[in-house]
């Protein structure tokens, strides 16, 4: 990049209005303001017309992030002051957006140019579309697939596939359809959507929040889909440090209490029992055997947590406020 400020060239005139319905990007930035500028940066090439851009910096305490502002002067920078977790931080501009879709996208992606016209065009033309994810590349591997697709969550073991994941792309997933749930590195979501049945639960803080929101929305009668005409690519493994406490605990954390807030009857039993009982103490197990205390601590720490936090506000728990 070149220069003090690099604009983002953001029309939005009323003709440009009508044919490209107002998208509000939205991304959270947390001690990663380097990363961010390289995602903007990208995003300054993006052929869709009508944008509006929100960076919200969750409360960063080792960086600058003003600096976003001073390269972009377009976007609008919202300062959290604390760390309110990815549902939290993405919540606050939520609020204040005004677009017909709201894309919420990683700060460590970088988009192609054209990405946005395929999911958009998905959107307005069928209803029953409550949420869309791009096909995902992994960036430092050109080509290659993170993410073409869910298979459906298992109500029992609470585990899904990401179909495609480590193949090469050679067209194979160029489609669109139906997918078990969605991505929440890239998902553009309509604005409708958030008037019915609320934004994304902040409760999870972290990890399996874009999951829980996926079941409400299909719990409202709408549909996820995958869209492979639209290409992200994902700096996986920067925003958190795999195998680390602090990803354990909100893993497993977040494992468990989408479990307890979305499986009902049997089902609901049976994953309890095999999370409680031979998932969690398993790994808890094997983190021993390894040496790995920190990480057998993080998993009791989590199952703890679901056992204390029992509360039916916990597991009931929406946010049901309308964005303005």
């Amino acid at each position: 990049m070149s220069g003090a400020n690099e604009s983002l060239d953001i029309p939005g005139s009323d003709n440009t209005s009508s044919l490209y319905p107002l998208v509000s990007i939205i991304t959270v930035n947390y001690n990663q303001s380097a990363v961010t500028l390289e995602f903007l940066a990208s995003l300054k090439q993006c052929t869709y017309p009508n944008l509006e851009i929100f960076v919200v910096d969750n409360g960063s305490p080792n960086d600058h992030p003003e600096i976003l502002k001073e390269k972009y002067p377009e976007i609008k920078l919202l300062m959290t002051g604390k760390n309110l977790g990815f549902a939290g931080g993405n919540n606050v501009a939520v609020r204040k957006a005004k677009g017909k879709y709201l894309l919420f996208i990683n700060n460590d992606t970088e988009v192609d140019p054209g990405f946005l016209e395929p999911m958009v065009n998905l959107l307005e033309n069928n209803k029953e579309v409550g949420m869309v994810s791009p096909k995902i590349h992994f960036f430092h591997t050109p080509e290659t697939f993170q993410f073409a697709g869910f298979t459906k969550i298992s109500p029992i073991t609470i585990r899904n596939k990401a179909i495609g994941f480590g193949e090469i792309d050679t067209g194979q997933y160029n489609h669109i359809c139906e997918t078990g749930s969605i991505f929440g590195a890239a998902m553009l979501v309509p604005n409708k959507i958030v008037a019915e049945v609320g934004m994304m639960t902040e409760v999870f803080f972290l990890y399996y929040e874009e999951h829980d929101w996926a079941e409400r929305i299909k719990r409202g009668g709408y549909k996820i889909y995958f869209c492979g005409e639209s290409l992200v690519k994902h700096k996986e493994s920067i925003s958190t440090v795999k195998e680390s406490p602090f990803q354990i605990y909100y893993l497993n954390r977040g494992r468990l209490l989408f479990a307890r807030r979305n499986t009902f009857g049997i089902n609901h039993l049976l994953s309890q029992f095999y999370l409680m009982v031979i998932a969690m103490p398993k790994t808890f197990l094997k983190y021993i055997l390894k040496g790995r205390f920190d990480l057998a601590k993080a998993i009791l720490k989590a199952m703890v947590w679901n056992v204390t936090h029992s509360k039916k506000s916990i597991l009931n728990e929406t946010i049901l406020e309308t964005t303005t």
